[in-house]
């Protein structure tokens, strides 16, 4: 087990590394780590250069979790049809729990990727959209419910940092009430966690009052 899990964060690791963001910015002509907030993240993207790169990262983004969580899932259904006599990487028994817990190292990985990205010097953003589409494929009802309460509250305040925060919030005690299995619990708690540490800054400035808002000014600080 602990093989297939190590390898399942390493590849979440290097999924989540990939660099979407400063890909698609640096396509039109724009170093995404010198503009606004500086951040690789879709919404710093989408306030640099619009709605059409910045959707596109945020699909990327949100593809790179569930791309990191369902492998484990893909890993088992050809493991149960490969015969014996297949390749010796196939046999990792994955099934039941073994493959859950396996798609949540793989979605850590990726967390970890997206915020210390390999290939941008360990910079990275705030793993928000990569947990949503990990998160859909490992808890879809919990994953809906999260986004819920992400809209609901960017639509009430404009603040995308504090919808991302309460987002994380919002996931975990729905894994708590909805009695989901405790590596879902602890994987919901732990990307809560990582995704509030990674809006520290934000959370300052949502505390002074100088938070930029959905809409604001091309350049302003935002909550990638």
């Amino acid at each position: 087990m602990f093989v297939p899990l190590l390898i399942a964060a390493f590849v979440g690791y290097l999924l989540g590394s990939l660099p979407f963001g400063y890909l698609v910015a640096r396509a039109k002509g724009v170093n995404i780590f010198e503009v606004g907030s500086k951040s690789p993240g879709a919404t710093n993207v989408r306030r640099v250069l619009g709605h059409g790169p910045g959707n596109l990262v945020l699909v990327l983004d949100a593809l790179k979790g569930a791309l990191a969580s369902a492998w484990a899932l893909l890993a088992r259904v050809a493991a149960v049809a490969e015969s014996d006599e297949g390749p010796a990487w196939l046999h990792f028994h994955v099934v039941g729990a073994d493959w859950l817990a396996i798609g949540v190292g793989g979605l850590l990985g990726a967390l970890l990727g997206h915020g210390f990205s390999c290939f941008t010097r360990f910079r990275g953003g705030k793993s928000v959209a990569t947990a949503a589409g990990g998160f859909l494929v490992l808890f879809p009802l919990g994953s809906l419910i999260a986004t819920a309460v992400w809209g609901l509250t960017l639509w009430l305040t404009r603040y995308v940092s504090l919808a991302s925060m309460l987002a994380g919030v919002a996931l975990t005690v729905a894994a708590w009430l909805l009695h989901t299995p405790p590596i879902i619990l602890g994987a919901s708690a732990a990307a809560m966690i990582f995704v509030i540490i990674r809006h520290r800054a934000n959370i300052s400035r949502l505390i002074a009052g100088t938070e930029s808002k959905v809409g604001s000014n091309k350049g302003q600080p935002d909550a990638p």
